[in-house]
C-alpha cells in the first residue's frame, strides 16, 4: 500500500523535520512561501498612447492627430465623449484635372457623420438628414426605421485609455471612402478614349498637410492614380495620363452649438436649400426645406439697424491682380445695402490677404476670393459655400475667378466652330444645367461683343475700361450672392423696358436688372448716343428683398408672420424670380420664355431684333479693325465667333416665346391679376416668328458675314491644322444656330405637346399654324427662284426633322403628327410647282421631294 508522498518524504527525513513536527501548509505552485520577502515579477505593462505615438508629430485640435515623421502614417485620437456625437464632413478638391472638375476649391461632399464603438472597433457613419418628424406625433418614434446609416469606415483601435481611443486612419484619408474622387461614368458615357483617373495607388499617395483647430480638423492628401495602359486623349493640364495625382482636403467640423434657427424655404424666392420631407405630415407638399444662410446675430437686438456680432469677412487672396483689388473690394461692400434691409449694418467686410500671411487660404476658417489661371478652366468663376445639413447654416465660402474670364482678354479660337447639329432631335435635346455657375463664361462672350462694338466704333480706351470695371463688379457681386445662399434668378433681366434700359437716372438708382443673380445680355446700344450702363453694378430690388427674407431676425413667435409679410410682395414685377429649373436655355426645356439667359428688357423680342441689327452693322468693321500688323488673323476669327454667338443667344431667347407659358408663383391670398399659367399672347408669338424669319431664316440673313469669311484663318502652331482643313466651317456654324437654336426648340416634342395643351386654356397658336409659318419663313422667299447654300441646308434640315416625326417610334403626339403630315404634303406640292433656273437648286428640290415621299411612304 503506497503512502501519500508527503508522508514518505517526512519519514525519509528529506524535509528535515522530525516525525512529530507540525506539517507546514502546502504552498500553491508559483506562489512564494510564507516569510519570503523577495519581489514578485511585475505584470506586463499595457502600452499607452504616449508609447504608441513616441517620436511622432502631434497636431492638437478638434481631433488630435499623430503623424509618424518617418513613414508619414497618421493615427487619430478619438475622445470617448466624441462618440455618438454628430460632426460635419466637408471635402474639397485642391488641385487636379479640370476636365473632371477636380480643380482648386471645388466644394464637394457634405455630410453629417458620427462615430461609435463596436466591440474592439470604431465605426464612422454617415447620417440621413433628409427627414423631419414632429416629436408630438407618436409616429416620430419610428424616425430611425428604414433609414440605416452608412458605415464608411471602421478599424480596430490600438489603444484605449480612460479618455479615448487611438485609431489608424491611413485607410480613411488615403482612400475614396469619404468622397468618391474618381468620376463614375454610366453606360455609354465613356469610351476607352475618355480620360478618367486610373486605380488609386495607396503606396504612392501621401499626406500633404494637416491642420487642426478647436472647431475643425483639415487633412490634405495627395491621392495617386495609376492607369499605365490608358489610350485616352487628354488636355494640356495632364502631365502624363498614366499617372495622375489629385490633391483633396478632408475637413471634420464640430457641429455648431448656437441659437441658429433654420428658416423655411419658399418657391417665390430663390435660396439654395437643405431638403427635408416631413414624415408626420399629410400635406400635399410635406416639405420642411431650409434655406442656406449665414448665422448673423445683431450686437444690439433692440436696434432697427445693428452691426452683427460676427460680420461676414471676405479675404481678397494675394493671387488677385493688383489692378483689380479695389474694384473687387468695392463690389463686395455693395452687398451691405441689401443687409441693411434686413437690419444689419456693415454685415460684409472686405480685407486683402497680405503677401506675408502665414495662414493657408484653404483653411476653412477664411472666406477667400482668389484668382487662378487654369490650363483648361471649365468655368469662368464660381462661388460655392458649405453648410450644416441639419440647419442650413452656412459655415464657409470661397469665390474663385479664372484669369481667362475675369481679365476680359480675348476669347481663344473656335468658340462656335463645331459640327453641324443636323435635324432637330426627337429626344428633346434637354441638356441639363450643371450645378457649376457659368456666369463668367457667359459674361465673357457678352463682354467680347461690347468690346468689339466700342473698338469698332473707335470709342476711347477709358470707356472700354469702364465697361470692364462694370463687368468685374457684376461678376463679383453675382458670385458673392451665391455665397450668401442665393441661387440664380434668370427672370430678373425683364425688369426694365427697352425705353428705360439706357436711362442711367433709373439704372443707377435701382439697377439695370432686378438681380445680380441673372445671366443677362450686355447692354450695348445700336445708337451710341443713347448708351447707358453696360452691366448692373448694384444689388437690384429682388436682391434687397431676398436678403430681407433670408436674414431679417425675428422672434420665434413672430417669425412666420414676419416672413409672410415680406413674401406678400412677390407680385411686384421688380421682384420677379425664376431659377435654373425654370430657365429655357436648352431646346425643349421649361416653359416660361421670360426666364432665360442672355436676354434683356421686358420686351426681349424687340431687344433681340436690335441686337441682330447691331451684329450685322459690326460685321462690316471687323476686317479693318482686327487686321493688325505683326499678328495673325486669330483675333479676327475670335471676334467673329463672339458676334455669331450673339446671334445664337438672341435666337435662343426669341424662339422660346413660341409655345411659351408665363408662370406666376404667387399664392391665392396675394390676389395676383395673373393666373398661375398664362399662354404667351398670340401677338407675341407671331412677332417672335417674324423676327426669326427676317434675321435667321431669310435668304439674306447672313449676307453681312460674307466680307469676313476669307479672313477667318487660324494661327498655325506646329501641326495644329485640322485634318479636315483649317477653313472656317461656315455652313455648319450657320446651320447649327438656325436649327439647333430655333427648330430644335420650336419642333421639340415637348414644345409641340405644350402648344396643344395650352390650346385648352387660351393659346391661339396651333401646331398647324406654327408649321405653316415655319414653311413660309423657310421656303417662300425663294420658292420662285434659286436657293442659296444657307437655305439649302436649312430647308433640308426642316424636311428631315419633320419627316422623322412620321416614323412609328417618334415621340410625338397625334395632333402634332397630323399637322406634320399635312404640312409635308402641302410643301411637296409647293416644291414640285417651284421654278428653278440652276442645276444646284433643281438638285436640292428634287432631294427634298425624295425625302418627303420616303417619309409619306413610311407613314
Amino acid at each position: 500500500m503506497r503512502r501519500p508522498l508527503i508522508t514518505a518524504l517526512v519519514c525519509a527525513g528529506i524535509l528535515g523535520l522530525h516525525a512529530n513536527a507540525q506539517t507546514p501548509p502546502i504552498t500553491p505552485q508559483g506562489a512564494k512561501p510564507a516569510g519570503d520577502t523577495s519581489k514578485a515579477p511585475a505584470a506586463p505593462k499595457k502600452p499607452t498612447v504616449a508609447d504608441r505615438t513616441k517620436g511622432q508629430k502631434k497636431i492638437d485640435g478638434l481631433f488630435t492627430l499623430y503623424q509618424d515623421t518617418v513613414t508619414g502614417s497618421v493615427q487619430m485620437y478619438i475622445k470617448k465623449d466624441q462618440l455618438n456625437k454628430e460632426f460635419i464632413y466637408q471635402s474639397f478638391s485642391i488641385n487636379g484635372p479640370t476636365s473632371l472638375f477636380l480643380h482648386q476649391s471645388m466644394h464637394r461632399n457634405t455630410a453629417v457623420f458620427t462615430m461609435r464603438r463596436a466591440f474592439d472597433k470604431i465605426e464612422f457613419l454617415v447620417m440621413n438628414t433628409g427627414f423631419f418628424y414632429d416629436k408630438s406625433n407618436p409616429v416620430s418614434k419610428t424616425e430611425d426605421v428604414d433609414k440605416p446609416e452608412a458605415v464608411f469606415y471602421n478599424d480596430k483601435f490600438s489603444i484605449e485609455d480612460s479618455l479615448g481611443y487611438l485609431v489608424s486612419v491611413d485607410q480613411l484619408f488615403l482612400s475614396e471612402k469619404m468622397d468618391p474622387v474618381k468620376p463614375i461614368f454610366g453606360p455609354g458615357q465613356a469610351t476607352p478614349f475618355t480620360f478618367n483617373l486610373g486605380g488609386l495607388n495607396p503606396t504612392k499617395s501621401k499626406y500633404a498637410n494637416i491642420r487642426s483647430f478647436p472647431n475643425n480638423t483639415d487633412v490634405v492628401v495627395d491621392l495617386s492614380y495609376d492607369n499605365p495602359s490608358t489610350i485616352a486623349s487628354t488636355g494640356p493640364d495632364i502631365t502624363d495620363a498614366r499617372y495622375v495625382r489629385v490633391r483633396m482636403q478632408h475637413s471634420f467640423i464640430e457641429m455648431p452649438k448656437n441659437d441658429f434657427r433654420p428658416r423655411r424655404d419658399d418657391p417665390r424666392v430663390g435660396y439654395f436649400t437643405q431638403e427635408r420631407n416631413d414624415q408626420t405630415s399629410i400635406s400635399a407638399t410635406p416639405y420642411k426645406d431650409m434655406i442656406n444662410r449665414w448665422g448673423l446675430v445683431k450686437k444690439d437686438p433692440s436696434a432697427a439697424l445693428s452691426e452683427p456680432v460676427e460680420p461676414l469677412v471676405y479675404w481678397i487672396e494675394n493671387t488677385t491682380p493688383l489692378e483689380y483689388r479695389q474694384t473687387i473690394m468695392e463690389a463686395g461692400l455693395k452687398w451691405n445695402e441689401a443687409f441693411e434691409k434686413a437690419g444689419f449694418k456693415n454685415a460684409v467686410q472686405m480685407k486683402i490677404m497680405p503677401d506675408d500671411a502665414t495662414w493657408d487660404p484653404a483653411d476653412i476658417r477664411y472666406n477667400v476670393i482668389r484668382w487662378v489661371s487654369s490650363a483648361q478652366p471649365p468655368y469662368g468663376a464660381i462661388g460655392p459655400s458649405f453648410v450644416n445639413p441639419r440647419t442650413g447654416q452656412i459655415l464657409g465660402a470661397d469665390i474663385t475667378v479664372e484669369w481667362f474670364s475675369g481679365s476680359a482678354t480675348p476669347i481663344s479660337d473656335e468658340l462656335y466652330n463645331g459640327p453641324s447639329m443636323g435635324a432637330f432631335s426627337q429626344s428633346g435635346m434637354n441638356t441639363q444645367h450643371h450645378a457649376t455657375c457659368t456666369l463668367a463664361g457667359e459674361l465673357k462672350a457678352q463682354f467680347m461683343t461690347g468690346q468689339t462694338t466700342l473698338q469698332a466704333m473707335d470709342a476711347p480706351e477709358a470707356e472700354i475700361k469702364e465697361m470692364h470695371k462694370q463687368f468685374l463688379t457684376y461678376l463679383i457681386m453675382h458670385e458673392m450672392g451665391h455665397t450668401l445662399g442665393l441661387n440664380h434668378n434668370m427672370k430678373a433681366s425683364q425688369m426694365l423696358s427697352p425705353a428705360d434700359i439706357h436711362n442711367t437716372s433709373i439704372t443707377r438708382q435701382i439697377g439695370l436688372i432686378g438681380s445680380v443673380m441673372d445671366y443677362p445680355a450686355i447692354n450695348v446700344s445700336l445708337d451710341r448716343s443713347k448708351q447707358g450702363d453696360y452691366y448692373t453694378t448694384k444689388a437690384g430690388p429682388y436682391d434687397l428683398w431676398a436678403i430681407e427674407f433670408g436674414y431679417t431676425p425675428f422672434s420665434a413667435a413672430g417669425e412666420e408672420a414676419g416672413i409672410t409679410k415680406i413674401l406678400s410682395r412677390s407680385t411686384d414685377p421688380k421682384l420677379a424670380f425664376g431659377n435654373d429649373g425654370d430657365d429655357m436655355r436648352s431646346p425643349g426645356k421649361a416653359m416660361d420664355p421670360r426666364v432665360n439667359v442672355n436676354d434683356l428688357t421686358s420686351d426681349a423680342v424687340a431687344y433681340a431684333e436690335e441686337r441682330f441689327k447691331l451684329v450685322n452693322t459690326l460685321m462690316g468693321k471687323l476686317v479693318q479693325k482686327y487686321s493688325k500688323p505683326g499678328q495673325s488673323y486669330a483675333e479676327l476669327r475670335s471676334r467673329y465667333g463672339a458676334l455669331l454667338g450673339q446671334r445664337s443667344s438672341m435666337i435662343n431667347a426669341v424662339s422660346r416665346y413660341i409655345g411659351g407659358v408665363y408662370i406666376d408663383r404667387s399664392y391665392p391670398e396675394q390676389n395676383s391679376p395673373n393666373k398661375p399659367y398664362t399662354p404667351t399672347p398670340l401677338a407675341t408669338q407671331k412677332k417672335a416668328m417674324e423676327v426669326l424669319t427676317k434675321y435667321v431664316f431669310a435668304p439674306n440673313a447672313f449676307d453681312a458675314d460674307a466680307q469676313v469669311f476669307p479672313y477667318l484663318q487660324i494661327q498655325r502652331r506646329g501641326f495644329n491644322q485640322p485634318g479636315n482643313g483649317e477653313d472656317y466651317k461656315i455652313v455648319n456654324n450657320i446651320n447649327a444656330i438656325q436649327v439647333g437654336g430655333t427648330l430644335a426648340h420650336i419642333l421639340n416634342p415637348a414644345t409641340l405637346q405644350r402648344i396643344n395643351n395650352t390650346r385648352l386654356y387660351g393659346n391661339q397658336y396651333s401646331v398647324a399654324d406654327v408649321m405653316n409659318d415655319l414653311v413660309k419663313g423657310i421656303f417662300d422667299a425663294d420658292i420662285n427662284g434659286n436657293v442659296n447654300l444657307y437655305r439649302q441646308y436649312l430647308q433640308t434640315s426642316f424636311v428631315k426633322g419633320a419627316s422623322s416625326f412620321l416614323t412609328p417610334q417618334a415621340p410625338i403626339d397625334d395632333v402634332s403628327k397630323a399637322a406634320t403630315l399635312y404640312t409635308l404634303r402641302k410643301l411637296r406640292t409647293k416644291l414640285t410647282a417651284a421654278v428653278s433656273t440652276n442645276e444646284e437648286t433643281k438638285a436640292h428640290r428634287a432631294n427634298l421631294v425624295f425625302l418627303i415621299d420616303k417619309a409619306l411612304k413610311t407613314d
